[in-house]
């Protein structure tokens, strides 16, 4: 068996786009630093690269890894998620229009609503996406853009409901015209990671992820990814990956392939003590907790459609849940916890805690935040792969601290 005619993911993550060195036997590869490559007449390079912006072997290693992940034809790296994020926005013609959740994270709130109107670009947001989107829609409307679940509050979008209406809307605008404008969807799976979801599977056109979180997995790189087999996307977004030059170095790209590797482990040992967390939460909802969010937990509204989405109806590493005493006791527990570290980003494999409102969402004003979910007393954990006994010790004892 090659790796090329395999499904099987913890085998892909291992060697998809990591073959042995063919003149060292080098069994991982070298870190390509050379900026630019010899060619042996004027534009016929020696090998297969001419100029490290525009192609390099870790990121191509790494690119080839993700997409064999997704179920992709392709996918492109770049040197943030926002970048990914940007340079999706930028393969839209001006004077389009963009749906998009209205709970999404805080860096794409700022994008939508702070730089793309300066292509033109109108954004409307709704936070009932599956009943609004079809009224939602206008003639200009180019891409659709969700997060599931969404960030900070964990909501579950059905993405093949999400597909089917704009599968309606591409035949509606067939039959009007022969030149029908395209829309897209896309989602951002930066939540679960290609072991817990296939967005594209489920009629996704585009999956953006933030690389930093758990496909590198380790808190030491800040990347971006977007996986698409449309061919005219695909050409679209290559180009602009060259043009605009937001790419990774081949250092980051070697070393979010190396985290990718674990993916699988790390993402099945993180959402297995996040749901421990969550029914820890789950059970103190009345005494000291408001509200539990967490897609694993039966009690989850939309716990058919996680079995329906997600890998073995895995819940991911993410849990958020609305402590009792408002803002001060959210503020007084991330600074009581011991294993959580306050701080912001997801994914490691360390346990993180954060108070979206002030922290990751607080440039979103306070009415469009609370519209979406986002209150004063929500905290966002990122749960590790620490021991599960560690990590329940710690919620229970900041949890005292907070309420008492």
């Amino acid at each position: 068996m090659t790796v090329s005619n395999t499904s099987n993911f913890a085998t892909l993550a291992v060697h998809a786009g990591s073959q042995a060195d063919a003149s060292t036997g080098a069994v991982i590869p070298a870190i390509s630093l050379s900026t630019t490559f010899a060619q042996s007449k004027p534009a016929v390079p020696l090998g297969d690269y001419e100029y490290s912006r525009s192609a390099n072997p870790n990121r191509d290693g790494f690119e080839t890894a993700v997409a064999a992940l997704e179920g992709a034809k392709y996918a492109l790296g770049y040197s943030s998620g926002s970048a990914a994020t940007a340079n999706v926005l930028q393969a839209l013609a001006s004077n389009t229009h963009l749906v998009s959740i209205g709970d999404v994270y805080g860096g794409t709130h700022r994008y939508f609503t702070k730089v793309a109107h300066a292509h033109s670009v109108d954004v409307a947001f709704t936070n009932l996406i599956e009943q609004e989107l079809e009224q939602a829609l206008t003639r200009e409307t180019s891409l659709v853009w969700i997060e599931s679940p969404s960030n900070p509050t964990l909501t579950v979008t059905d993405i093949s409901v999400v597909a089917q209406i704009i599968a309606k809307e591409r035949a509606t605008r067939a039959a009007a015209s022969p030149t029908p404008n395209p829309i897209y969807l896309v989602v951002d799976n930066t939540f679960l990671s290609p072991y817990i979801q296939n967005p594209l599977a489920h009629g996704a056109d585009v999956v953006v992820h933030s690389v930093t979180k758990y496909i590198n997995g380790h808190s030491d790189v800040v990347m971006g990814v977007a996986a698409t087999s449309n061919d005219l996307i695909h050409e679209k977004l290559r180009f602009l990956q060259n043009a605009l030059g937001a790419i990774p170095s081949p250092f980051d790209s070697w070393l979010a392939h190396r985290g990718l590797k674990t993916l699988h482990l790390r993402a099945r040992a993180a959402s297995s003590n996040a749901l421990a967390v969550a029914q820890y939460l789950e059970n103190a909802i009345g005494s000291t907790v408001v509200a539990v969010s967490y897609p694993g937990l039966k009690s989850h509204p939309k716990r058919d459609v996680v079995l329906k989405q997600h890998r073995d109806g895995l819940g991911g590493g993410m849990v958020s849940f609305r402590i009792k005493g408002g803002a001060d006791a959210a503020n007084k527990f991330c600074a009581s916890t011991k294993i959580f570290t306050l701080a912001e980003s997801l994914g490691g494999i360390e346990s993180l805690c954060e108070v979206p409102a002030q922290m990751t969402h607080a440039g979103i004003p306070k009415d469009k935040r609370e519209a979406s979910g986002v209150f004063d007393d929500l905290i966002r954990l990122s749960v590790g792969i620490e021991d599960s006994e560690d990590i329940l010790a710690d919620i229970e004892q900041a949890l005292a601290k907070a309420t008492a």
